[in-house]
């Protein structure tokens, strides 16, 4: 199993720290990233991070992971709920996915409760903020020590 780790950050999520603080807290992107570099440097991750507000940009960045046979945290935003595009290249992947979401989608309105992308992401973290990014990264780390096993 690789060492190589994407997370990789969905539409509006460059925008933390300033939108909806009620929902999504005072941390921004970058402090995001920071957390995410600490803990895959901690456990050994090649990390690349990245966000994009463009569809075919995370599609792009899942193949890329599916030939660098890297695991993938991913918080897809708003393209959780309808990109199939995003759920078909996820498909792809023989690594673990880890889906993370800031707010508890499940506890939201009936538009954000349903992600596409949970159909194929064998962990799902809800809710924890972005700490929730260290569980994701934390999980990869589980994982791929017990496919490596």
């Amino acid at each position: 199993m690789s060492r190589r780790l994407f997370v990789l950050n969905g539409p509006n999520l460059n925008m933390l720290g300033l939108r909806e603080p009620e929902l999504y807290g005072a941390a921004t992107l970058d402090d995001v990233r920071a957390d995410c570099e600490r803990v895959a440097d901690e456990l050994g991750f090649d990390l690349f991070f990245a966000q994009s507000n463009a569809e075919h940009e995370l599609v792009g960045w899942v193949q890329d992971a599916f030939r660098e046979q890297a695991i993938v945290v991913i918080n897809p935003a708003g393209f959780s709920f309808r990109s199939v595009p995003l759920l078909d290249a996820l498909k792809m992947l023989h690594t673990p996915v880890i889906e993370v979401h800031i707010t508890n989608i499940h506890a939201r309105d009936a538009v954000h409760q349903n992600s596409l992308i949970s159909t194929v992401s064998r962990v799902v973290i809800a809710g924890a903020g972005i700490y929730g990014y260290e569980l994701g990264i934390r999980a990869a780390d589980r994982l791929a020590a017990a496919e490596s096993a």
